[in-house]
């Protein structure tokens, strides 16, 4: 009786320890393709997952940072999902390949047009978005999710340094380390490559004083042998000699 108890209470608190751990992880998120490298640009992807049994989700506005606006953003067309880019007028023009830019997207709106996400599914959303900034870290999304009953969830609170994470946290992309400091720090120091080349100089200087002084070595063997090669068939020849006069 009491191990059937144990049993029982176990398999409660196991249950109740995934629900918690899964509506705290089924929130939207935003992840890169590859990698989302700082100056350059990037395909992300808004992950959307239906946190609801009984309705489903209709609509997805992803509000983007102004204090890092973001030209050029092109949505990847979704089934099912008609796309809407809203832009704004930038207080401080942006300058990309060379030309001023006024103007950078803001928000991006999908909304339900014959699709929408059912419940326990998700739904990814693409973009391509750049020039990223080469100044931040991590760039912050404020994202609303709407479902099919009026339900309205705003994903806007951002993470706290040493907090908890939030109730409803705001999408963040994280940027990595630009393409030239990347490489910058794979590449072999400059005196460690001039050390490496003073070094096989030497070796071949070596090995080439070592060719040269082992076919010294070899003439003159053979210029000896040679010589008593000489010697000896002119001594046979007198004696050869002396033999036929007596």
């Amino acid at each position: 009786m009491n191990v059937s108890r144990i049993a029982l209470a176990g398999g409660v608190a196991a249950s109740t320890v995934l629900i918690l751990a899964g509506t705290a992880s089924a929130h939207v998120s935003v992840q890169p393709e590859g990698e989302a490298a700082k100056g350059g640009y990037a395909v992300i992807n808004f992950k959307v997952p239906n946190e609801r049994d009984d309705a489903a989700t209709t609509k997805l506005e992803v509000n983007f940072p102004t204090d890092h606006p973001l030209a050029s953003v092109m949505p990847q067309p979704v089934p099912g999902w008609e796309i809407k880019v809203t832009t704004s007028k930038l207080a401080k023009p942006l300058d990309m390949h060379g030309k001023k830019i006024n103007e950078a997207v803001s928000k991006v709106t999908w909304t339900a047009d014959g699709g929408k996400i059912e419940p326990g599914r998700f739904q990814q959303f693409p973009l391509s978005v750049g020039q990223l900034p080469e100044d931040a870290d991590q760039l912050v999304f404020k994202a609303i999710q709407t479902y099919d009953n009026k339900e309205v969830v705003r994903w806007i609170e951002e993470q706290k340094d040493g907090a908890e994470e939030p109730e409803s946290p705001a999408p963040v992309l994280k940027l990595t380390a630009a393409a030239d400091e990347a490489h910058g720090a794979a590449a072999t120091d400059p005196d460690d490559k001039g050390a490496a080349a003073d070094q096989s100089k030497d070796e071949k200087t070596t090995a080439s004083a070592s060719d040269s002084s082992s076919s010294d070595t070899t003439a003159r063997v053979l210029g000896i042998v040679g010589i008593v090669i000489g010697v000896a068939g002119v001594a046979f020849g007198v004696l050869a000699g002396r033999r036929r006069t007596a």
